[in-house]
């Protein structure tokens, strides 16, 4: 609306200004207060009468240009015509002086209470003209570059920190094999004298070499080598509480994923399974993901060609993003309208309805 007052105020101030010109002029010749007058009128109705017929051929007058605003039918998105913008022109004129600026402010009023939100005033009727923005916008960044921070490495720091142990593991000797001692053989002993009527049994083995050398004492082994506390708690099984802990505990299920369905106003719905584009005629980034492609057809030129997208994001949510659009795109949500900033994610809800435009989707939960 400030735009639209400031191409207004501009307009005017021209017409005014070559009509006061030539009053001034005329005065000054004839000294004729009654002629002066006629002179600014005629000079202010010819200068309105060229505006209105370079607004019907363009859809511009300096104002207007000056502004970045522009003025077309709504049905074709063209120039209104000569005699619309005539029209419109002395709509104008009627609300003007006439009635002390009361006028220009009930059409003011009227726009800022339009239902369709395209903020058209009673004069824009005329002609089915509606005022669009004509600036020229960049392309918005990518999302990866928009959300993603710069990352600064601090070189110095680096270079004081200590060098990273590496987490190998400590060998373990092999353990020698304890040699087994061969057992001496003892000697036969003395026959026995012939008178002994039983045999005597065989006695024990002599104890001196072959008892000692059977149990010698083990040498002693080299310790292993300590590892590292990290190392110790790494490789030390569990206890057989933590381990029953563990084996008793189940396993979290994952919530179910909420599947979303969305509805246009041309009858078009689908359910959402991954990147969806919208505008007259979408087209995706190099590289990026697309899942749906949704052409619409706009009736006064408010849909940009890639207009936006929205997806479901990992959390299950349903997200979307104005992608730098002409006339913007807005979030209906329980009568409140609220307007997307470009190249910004925003959150959905069931029963939300967004415009991209004059068009329109409705969001529910399949």
């Amino acid at each position: 609306m400030d735009r639209r007052f400031t191409a207004f105020l501009v307009d005017r101030v021209l017409g005014w200004g070559l009509g006061a010109a030539a009053a001034a002029g005329v005065w000054l010749v004839s000294d004729d207060v009654l002629m002066a007058v006629l002179a600014f009128a005629g000079v202010v109705v010819l200068v309105g009468l060229v505006l209105a017929i370079v607004l019907g051929t363009t859809g511009r007058t300096p104002g207007k240009a000056l502004a970045g605003l522009r003025v077309v039918r709504r049905s074709t998105g063209r120039p209104i015509g000569v005699l619309p913008a005539i029209g419109r022109a002395l709509a104008l004129g009627v609300a003007g002086l006439p009635t002390v600026g009361l006028g220009w402010a009930t059409l003011a009023w009227t726009a800022a209470m339009d239902p369709d939100r395209q903020r058209r005033a009673l004069h824009d009727r005329i002609g089915d003209a509606v005022v669009v923005d004509a600036r020229p916008r960049p392309e918005p960044l990518a999302e990866e570059e928009v959300a993603r921070p710069q990352q600064v490495v601090n070189l110095t720091a680096m270079r004081l920190l200590p060098s990273p142990v590496l987490d190998t593991p400590t060998p373990t000797p092999t353990p020698t094999p304890t040699p087994t001692p061969t057992p001496t053989p003892t000697p036969a002993p003395a026959p026995t004298p012939p008178p002994a009527p039983a045999p005597t049994p065989p006695p024990a083995p002599a104890p001196a070499p072959g008892a000692h050398r059977a149990t010698p004492a083990q040498p002693a082994q080299p310790a292993a080598p300590l590892a590292p506390a990290a190392e110790q708690t790494r490789v030390r099984p569990p206890t057989g509480s933590s381990a029953g802990a563990g084996a008793g505990a189940a396993p979290a299920v994952p919530p179910p994923a909420l599947r979303w369905r969305v509805e246009f106003d041309t009858g078009e719905a689908f359910e959402v399974e991954g990147l969806a584009l919208v505008g007259r005629r979408p087209e995706a980034r190099p590289g990026e993901p697309v899942r749906h492609v949704v052409p619409l057809r706009s009736s006064d030129m408010s849909l940009s060609k890639t207009h936006a997208q929205f997806q479901v994001a990992p959390d299950g949510a349903l997200v979307v993003m104005d992608r730098g659009s002409t006339n913007g795109s807005y979030v209906v949500r329980q009568g409140m309208s609220r307007s997307l900033t470009p190249g910004r994610p925003s959150t959905l809800l069931a029963g939300d309805v967004v415009r991209f435009g004059d068009r329109s989707m409705r969001v529910e939960q399949a």
